[in-house]
């Protein structure tokens, strides 16, 4: 029995660092090549391709399109990906579903045809967006199998070589073919010089075992052979024909005879065979949002590195939430939100492209009625009503209302000591733990509650973690008791407002960072840190939407993951929640803390850490506003950074009747 090759390459114009007037450069020695040897060998290959990316291909080389037709319409498949290459897990629901709406229609516009699987773009993979796909009518995705199976030890290693079932939290389940890391960088190195055929060859044979099997020979990039899109000083210099690298590789395969190429499609006929359909869940409390490769190469980036990832995904989700307000949007406004929301504007984008890119998100802006969208320039007490109580005694300060007690530590900033949601629970959800509270060495800090951390390479750390002086307010006209301190670290000043809504006891915090300059570095605010004490280890879980309709719930019972740990000297995260929603929910059986964040101020991320400690626990939960990794560029700001951050509490049962 052969061993079965599949392939999907992955075409995508919108290439963050190519200009623009390059593309037809990379028409003609990337797309060209491709199809010449689809063609002269009868390859069934994946083709995986943008809408966007199609639409900028028929304007350039009409005939590229018509030749494309011709393949995928016999033995070539197309593959989906949406109108632009999104990172579904950063972005809301309907967003998502636009995306794939709007690049199925170019599909069919310019191709004739749909394609029956779709590839998860940047293979970004939360379990929401397994609905997305069946919604959008495709019978199949693939995703990277490297980065799940980590984070599933119990998995059989066999299971990579056949379709399994992804499973959605709420009901849905979608087959999956899997892409492989560690195969199409192989297949990148034998191309670009540094493997020879034979070492390549005998890598592959490796997997033949004589059962029924099948490898992704390939599936990522193909704008990185015989071109250079110059993301990196290190990329590999062009000294032959990598095409002809390309072809004499598959001639080899074809001439060897114990390989069969299939088409990616085909793997869903396996899907009966002993090992296959098996149901999977992709996602974990380690790694809520995996993502192919190296773990340097994370949700983060994406998310709140690059130039301005916060800024544009903030102004994005404005755009949004005008769109949805205004309930008759065309699709010629959600194509736009979608191509704005396109990850490649959001690493290693060139000076130029930024500059464009800015100026068209700020017209767009306008257009739905925003403005100041980007902050860039470049790249004492009051009298309070009887319900209401401010009590300072030494370095605390108690506020308590009908329904809440909250005692601010003044020397440290306004940190949370406690918060008592007293309709909730009798003890303290979160708040501060003390040097001492753990008996072990490696927890032997002080965890607070509702600080702001910066730390950058060479510097000293940056906190609000400083002793203030507060102003106390009462406004009337909405029912709320504010707090607001100020500090003035090296970097400009910031401004930190802590509230409680008596209506709601919701308590909120509100940040203002006038910093003219972000220098590149991990901007981290918003922290909560529960009381172990008041929820139950056994049935602790975290609670988010990452691009789909429903939240994903995380059980945590005994796991040790820190989704802000630094992957190396470089990347300072390894992990995120998207909060597409904008609400973070943390509880057990009888309790939930809800955290929730206005995106449309601050697109923050997500940053979950737990891990036991002797016969307790540690769980924190807070928010990125900026992270480090090879894309990140200091900013300079023009409008202040400002964030919003709510927490309030339900009981399971309540929150469960909502539901």
């Amino acid at each position: 029995m052969s061993l079965s090759l599949y392939t999907i390459f992955h075409l995508n114009l919108a290439f963050s660092s190519i200009e623009e007037e390059l593309r037809p450069e990379v028409v003609r020695r990337c797309y060209w090549p491709l199809l010449r040897l689809a063609r002269d060998l009868n390859l069934p290959f994946g083709i995986e391709i943008t809408g966007y990316t199609l639409e900028t291909v028929a304007a350039i080389d009409p005939a590229w399109v018509e030749e494309l037709r011709e393949l995928c319409s016999g033995q070539c498949e197309l593959v989906g990906s949406g109108y632009s290459q999104m990172i579904g897990p950063l972005v809301p629901a309907e967003v998502n579903r636009q995306n794939l709406r709007i690049g199925n229609q170019t599909y069919e516009r310019l191709l004739g045809l749909r394609p029956r699987i779709v590839l998860v773009n940047e293979q970004a993979y939360s379990a929401g967006l397994i609905g997305h796909y069946r919604e959008a009518g495709f019978e199949a995705m693939v995703m990277e199998w490297d980065n799940p199976a980590y984070h599933h030890p119990q998995w059989d290693p066999a299971w990579r070589y056949l379709p399994q079932i992804a499973m959605g939290q709420h009901g849905e389940e979608l087959p999956v073919i899997w892409n492989n890391s560690i195969f199409f960088q192989k297949f990148q190195r034998y191309v670009h010089g540094e493997l020879e055929l034979d070492d390549y060859l005998a890598l592959i044979g490796r997997h033949d075992n004589g059962t029924t099997r099948a490898i992704p020979l390939y599936g990522n990039d193909i704008e990185i052979f015989d071109f250079r899109p110059g993301r990196f000083t290190t990329e590999a210099v062009m000294e032959h024909d990598e095409w002809g690298r390309i072809r004499e590789l598959f001639e080899r395969l074809l001439e060897e005879g114990r390989f069969t190429f299939i088409p990616p499609s085909r793997l869903l006929s396996l899907l009966h065979e002993p090992g296959a359909g098996n149901r999977l869940s992709l996602e974990s409390p380690e790694a809520p949002i995996p993502v192919k490769k190296q773990e340097k190469y994370n949700i983060t980036r994406w998310a709140v590195t690059g130039r301005d990832d916060i800024g544009i995904n903030s102004a994005c989700q404005r755009i949004h939430d005008a769109l949805l307000a205004k309930g008759n949007a065309t699709d010629q406004e959600w194509r736009e939100l979608c191509y704005l929301w396109s990850s490649d504007f959001r690493t290693h984008i060139t000076p130029r492209r930024w500059k464009r890119y800015r100026s068209r998100l700020n017209s767009f802006g306008r257009h739905c009625g925003i403005t100041h969208l980007t902050r860039l320039v470049e790249g004492g007490v009051e009298i309070l009503p009887p319900e209401v109580s401010a009590l300072r005694e030494g370095h605390y300060l108690t506020i308590e209302t009908p329904g809440v007690r909250l005692k601010l530590n003044l020397r440290r900033g306004l940190a949370f000591d406690s918060l008592v949601f007293s309709r909730i629970h009798e003890r303290s959800l979160c708040g501060t733990l003390y040097h001492g509270y753990f008996d072990d060495i490696t927890a032997g800090a002080d965890f607070y509650t509702g600080h702001a951390v910066f730390e950058t390479h060479g510097r000293p750390k940056i906190t609000d973690l400083a002793p203030v002086e507060p102003l106390v307010r009462w406004h009337p006209e909405g029912g709320m008791v504010t707090v607001e301190a100020t500090f003035s670290p090296p970097l400009g000043p910031i401004t930190k407002l802590v509230g409680i809504d008596i209506n709601t006891t919701t308590i909120s915090i509100d940040y203002r960072f006038d910093w003219p300059l972000i220098p590149v570095g991990s901007l981290r605010l918003g922290n909560v840190t529960i009381n172990p004490e008041a929820f139950d280890a056994a049935t602790l879980f975290f609670r988010a939407h990452n691009g789909g309709n429903n939240p994903e719930t995380f059980p945590v019972a005994g796991k040790r993951f820190f989704h802000g740990e630094a992957s190396s000297f470089l990347v300072s995260a390894k992990q995120g929640l998207g909060v597409t929603e904008g609400i973070i929910e943390i509880g057990d059986a009888h309790s939930i803390l809800q955290i929730s964040v206005d995106r449309s101020l601050s697109a923050l991320l997500g940053l979950v850490t737990c891990k036991p400690v002797g016969p307790s626990y540690f769980f924190r939960c807070g928010f990125s506003a900026s992270e480090m990794d090879e894309t990140s560029k200091p900013r300079r700001n023009r409008i202040p950074l400002r964030a919003h951050i709510s927490i309030s509490a339900a009981s399971a049962k309540s929150a469960k009747q909502r539901k």
